[in-house]
């Protein structure tokens, strides 16, 4: 194979044969109640699993709802609810009935951290408000994840992620030069409160070990797609701009920007530093830009951008995407093709980091998933363990925390949890 070999996208097609997928050993002293459910919540357990921590997922008797988010579905399941579930144990419970409180009590007192998208108030009809927590376990670490925070005007207000991006901002910035607004393309409304939330909990025990005491951490979904805007904002603040549609530009650097090639298909360009703007110039044969007094530096080249822009691309018109976007890697200017996700996940690169993996389900057999992007040397733990089917593990938490066989079976009687244990034909509240 060629350099040139290696630069051109791989062709579309299935995923290549992958492993299992792998967890860290980083937090396996650690202990996780998980209440939540959707997406937010899940993917910020699932990341905390991945990492080696104990994950507790504390189901409604009918399941997260997920588990039946159409359209596809694997074995029962649907690939929703696989994307955001592996490495956790299911405990199907009614949190409302007396039982199901009293065993959430006992979790939380063996627990060292408690995830919930509870709103405030509902926090605290429940008894899981930040003072109850500390009086079962003063050194509980919990983390709720919102739509809008546990105080404000807007604390009892449902929230997803279209709604925050909205209200955030975010809409207003993606799309074409001049609208309309759309979201993003992957649910960052829910995923940077996951990745905030898992950020916070960790700092939430670090916390812990250095002061001898729980804390909670405060999640809202708005606040993280506030603090995406970055500098888009600070132009705001300090210039009084306000920015709009993106497209696929950048505001302040014209040549961080998608060029269309002779073939119809784009390359994105990321000419960002001085050295890189001259290596363009000179793939593209035009050197004369270089030392065109309208393009000498980045103030002067955004301040013709339009004509830059326009020059340029008449360059690019004359190339084919492939042969462009080998140039330009050649001569160490970042660039990429604007790959499909089936292009994506064949890519050498994230197949050489193992980005997809097998998963073991609990029905039998693997399936293809994403792996964590977090990779630690020499930390590697066990395989990744199956999204758990609903209530498969019910039993074997109780017995952990104390229960006798006698208890577990009144609490399936009175309908307080629900078993799908193999061993057990009966299956509890349906």
């Amino acid at each position: 194979m060629t350099d040139d070999d290696a630069a051109r996208p791989p062709a579309a097609g299935p995923p290549p044969d992958a492993g299992l997928g792998t967890r860290a050993s980083l937090l396996g002293e650690v202990k996780i109640v998980d209440l939540t459910g959707f997406l937010a919540g899940p993917f910020a357990g699932m990341i905390l699993a991945d990492l080696g921590a104990s994950v507790i997922k504390v189901e409604p008797l009918t399941g997260d709802a997920t588990r039946r988010s159409p359209p596809h579905f694997h074995q029962g399941d649907s690939a929703y609810f696989l994307s955001i579930n592996r490495n956790k144990r299911s405990l199907a419970m009614d949190i409302k009935s007396p039982q199901g409180r009293e065993i959430l009590r006992r979790l939380v007192a063996t627990s060292d951290v408690i995830l919930d998208n509870l709103r405030a108030e509902q926090r605290i009809a429940l008894g899981l408000g930040f003072d109850d927590l500390q009086r079962i376990n003063p050194q509980i670490v919990s983390c709720s994840i919102t739509g809008f925070g546990s105080d404000g005007p807007y604390r009892n207000r449902p929230a997803y992620d279209i709604i925050v991006e909205a209200m955030g901002g975010i809409m207003s910035l993606t799309g074409p030069l001049g609208g309309p607004s759309v979201r993003a393309g992957v649910p960052i409304g829910d995923i940077t409160a996951s990745l905030y939330a898992a950020i916070g909990t960790l700092a939430g025990l670090e916390a812990r070990r250095a002061q001898g005491k729980g804390v909670h951490i405060d999640v809202a979904m708005l606040d993280c797609q506030i603090s995406l805007l970055s500098y888009l904002a600070q132009y705001y603040l300090v210039g009084g701009v306000v920015p709009s549609h993106q497209g696929r530009e950048h505001m302040s650097i014209p040549v961080y920007n998608t060029f269309g090639c002779g073939d119809g298909r784009e390359v994105v360009v990321a000419a960002n530093t001085e050295a890189m703007w001259q290596s363009l110039c000179r793939v593209l044969h035009r050197e004369d830009l270089i030392g065109d007094e309208r393009y000498l530096n980045p103030a002067s080249r955004l301040s013709h951008r339009d004509e830059l822009v326009a020059a340029l691309r008449a360059e690019t018109a004359k190339w084919t995407a492939d042969d462009f976007y080998q140039a330009l890697v050649a001569a160490g200017v970042p660039a990429a093709p604007i790959n499909s996700i089936d292009v994506t996940l064949r890519d050498p690169q994230v197949v050489h980091r193992q980005m997809v993996v097998q998963v073991p389900h609990h029905g039998g057999g693997e399936y293809l998933s994403l792996a964590s992007p977090i990779k630690v040397d020499g930390a590697a733990g066990e395989h990744f363990t199956s999204p758990p089917g609903l209530g498969a593990d019910t039993e074997d938490v109780l017995g952990d925390l104390g229960y006798s066989s006698d208890e577990i079976a009144g609490f399936l009687t009175a309908g307080a949890v629900r078993s799908t244990h193999p061993d057990r034909q009966t299956q509890g509240a349906s």
